[in-house]
């Protein structure tokens, strides 16, 4: 069914775009709950009427969200969490991870806004702050480990643990071809044939 946004749903549309939605959803939850109306005949030309005189109020929120956008010129973040040795995050890091990360820089964006996929391992991903509907901004976010010094730690001795097992490996190789060497005899020589005399 085609509605009519009411306001801005991430993932779905912005206020006054009008868009295709599953019967269901639009009928037992968007309408009912004001986030939309049918897209009627007489509702779109409503909403022509009122783009129209609303133009210069919806280029003065685009610029607002251009102002907001510029504080996140060469912004990119780091969150720490902690991962098994796997590199496996305990949990997931997503959007709410990325405003409170903004917070610290000073930046306070509402985390309804931002959309980024759950993240479980560490690693370099992007998260989009969706300030207008021609105005997105992507921020770097990179997944570090928070127990980085324990995972070093851990890794070293299994380095260490696999190392001696080799060791030890290589040195019982080394007595079993040792023992095969003692025991094998040693090659005798056959006695060298006499010669028959010759017949008279």
């Amino acid at each position: 069914m085609e509605i009519i946004l009411k306001e801005d749903i991430i993932g779905l549309g912005y206020k006054n775009d009008i868009v295709n939605v599953k019967s269901g959803y639009g009928r037992n939850y968007l309408i009912p709950q004001g986030k939309a109306v049918i897209a009627s005949p007489s509702a779109k030309k409503v909403l022509a009427e009122n783009l129209r005189q609303q133009a210069a109020k919806l280029e003065k929120l685009k610029q607002a969200a251009l102002e907001k956008a510029k504080a996140f010129e060469g912004v990119a973040l780091e969150i720490a969490t902690k991962v098994s040795v796997t590199g496996q995050a305990y949990g997931s890091v997503g959007a709410a991870h990325v405003a409170e990360a903004l917070q610290k820089l000073g930046i306070e964006v509402d985390r309804k806004i931002i959309t980024m996929k759950d993240v479980r391992r560490v690693g370099d991903y992007e998260a989009t702050v969706h300030f207008h509907k021609e105005v997105e901004v992507k921020v770097p976010v990179k997944v570090i480990a928070e127990n980085a010094a324990e995972l070093a730690a851990a890794e070293a001795a299994n380095k260490a643990l696999l190392e001696e097992k080799a060791a030890k490996a290589e040195t019982a190789e080394e007595a079993v071809a040792e023992e095969a060497a003692v025991e094998a005899p040693a090659e005798t020589e056959a006695p060298a044939e006499t010669e028959a005399p010759a017949a008279e």
